[in-house]
């Protein structure tokens, strides 16, 4: 027995019903998200800053980061958010966190700096990744950092040579029993434009390195240390007279003296390999 289908009048009123029940619906929907969206209750109004920020106090912090901050707890562009805090002069990275009802979680890492870059006057630094930042060098806790310079592309090359002429400093590159053998001491390290390593000493000396990588330029230096001082010995002068060194001959170097008006020069008495 076949069954008997509703009027098609009151199919049209179901139907009708039904589309107004759903358009209600997505109204409703649209006014609830509306509402969250503009109720000032989830504006963001507390930024808590967590992390090690030795130079980004959460005072700074929220005075030039949160007049940036466009839209509320769900509207905020995190992307956006975290370059904001990332153009702080000491921050390197940010990670953010929503956390309701309207509050913004901060973690910053910032630059520790290694050395200064570039010119005497400027305010860009050096970071442990070899990165080139701009801050405040008058809040660097330590004032005796080395200066470095070089193409900005290269910063991480420099680092890297600086740290390998270190190291071998430490192990023992300048006799300790050398006569002021701490004013021999690295202050500076520069990469000319053609590749050239040029470094000054504690006592402000100058010493042309030439090109090359650092196991090249560390044999340089000790070549010319382990000769320096039977160089110097006939001429009865000490260490920290040394003015300036120009290491790129092949098969020796010369010197320029504090007093001494001729220019030396001097063949270190071993080969290099």
């Amino acid at each position: 027995m076949s069954q008997t289908l509703p009027p098609v009048d009151v199919r049209l009123m179901n139907a009708t019903a039904s589309m107004v029940f759903f358009s209600l619906f997505l109204l409703a929907g649209a006014a609830g998200v509306t509402w969250l969206l503009r109720n000032p209750a989830f504006a963001i109004t507390q930024v808590v800053v967590h992390g090690s920020a030795q130079h980004s106090s959460a005072i700074s912090v929220r005075a030039n980061v949160l007049p940036q901050l466009r839209g509320n707890l769900f509207t905020l562009d995190l992307a956006h958010a975290r370059q904001a805090f990332e153009q702080l002069p000491w921050v390197r990275h940010a990670e953010l966190r929503r956390a309701f009802p309207n509050t913004l979680q901060v973690r910053l890492e910032e630059h520790q700096p290694v050395a200064l870059w570039g010119d005497a006057e400027g305010s860009a630094m050096l970071n442990s990744f070899g990165e080139v930042f701009e801050a405040n060098r008058g809040e660097v806790a330590d004032a005796q950092l080395p200066r470095l310079a070089g193409p900005a592309a290269q910063s991480q090359q420099v680092l890297a040579m600086y740290q390998f002429l270190m190291r071998q400093w430490q192990s023992g590159l300048v006799p300790r029993n050398l006569a002021d053998a701490s004013q021999l001491h690295p202050s500076a390290l520069y990469l000319t434009p053609r590749g050239n390593w040029q470094l000054f000493l504690a006592n402000g000396a100058h010493l042309e390195l030439g090109a090359g990588q650092p196991p090249q330029v560390g044999q340089r230096l000790s070549d010319f240390f382990e000769t320096l001082p039977q160089a110097l010995g006939p001429l009865g002068v000490r260490p920290s007279a040394l003015e300036y060194a120009d290491l790129r001959h092949r098969n020796g170097y010369a010197i320029r003296l504090r007093g001494v008006v001729t220019e030396q020069a001097h063949t270190p008495a071993r080969a290099r390999g």
